[in-house]
């Protein structure tokens, strides 16, 4: 039971306070010329903007700017407590004070956007996820030299053997004749191709009866 006990004493000492503090800010602005919901809504704005900074600073994220913030909103709530208590006389409000009044709500308005939209922390990155190892390489298979030099070369490949095929001698004595006079002609033998024109015969024949001459 103690500790709820405990708590709620707490919870009863910050009511008590904050509204002594709402109180004695809500009597500066009345008396320094802010009338009806106006005088109401300075406490409103003080609180708010000491909380936000306390916020912030709990936050860890731009102390500097939290720290600040929250020095200016103390310094107005208990400016205003110590004020109202007889060191001020609320019925003739100096001009400083009344200048003090009429500028918090720019003041209070800057303080709490720059809270609230400031850049925080940049965000961590998300941790990678875990890739296996990759695989060893395969070790490389020893051939030995021996079986290397033991290998038997592919043998070369022959061209294809020509046909027999029974060729006249008189086409034959021809054909000599047309070889000669290529010969004498272009300095070199005849082939085959030329040879089957000059004698129309088939492509086989024509090979042979070339076999023959040369």
């Amino acid at each position: 039971m103690r500790p709820t006990l405990h708590c709620d004493a707490v919870l009863v000492q910050a009511v008590i306070a904050g509204a002594l503090s709402f109180a004695h800010l809500h009597d500066i602005a009345a008396a320094a010329g802010q009338t009806g919901w106006k005088a109401w809504a300075y406490p409103i704005s003080v609180d708010l903007l000491l909380v936000a900074a306390w916020r912030r600073l709990r936050t860890g994220h731009t102390p500097r700017l939290a720290w600040f913030w929250f020095v200016v909103a103390l310094i107005a709530s208990l400016g205003a407590n110590v004020a109202t208590a007889g060191f001020l006389d609320l019925a003739h409000v100096p001009a400083w004070l009344r200048f003090l009044v009429a500028g918090w709500p720019a003041l209070a308005f800057l303080g709490g956007t720059l809270l609230a939209h400031h850049p925080g922390r940049a965000p961590e990155p998300a941790p990678l996820p875990d890739v296996p190892p990759d695989p060893a390489p395969a070790e490389p298979v020893v051939v030995p030299v021996a079986e290397v030099l033991d290998t038997p070369e592919p043998a070369p490949e022959l061209p294809a053997a020509v046909p027999a095929v029974k060729v006249p001698l008189a086409l034959v004595d021809r054909a000599q004749k047309i070889a000669d006079a290529h010969r004498a002609l272009t300095g070199g033998p005849i082939d085959s191709t030329t040879l089957r024109a000059r004698l129309g015969v088939p492509a086989p024949m024509a090979e042979a009866i070339t076999l023959q001459l040369a």
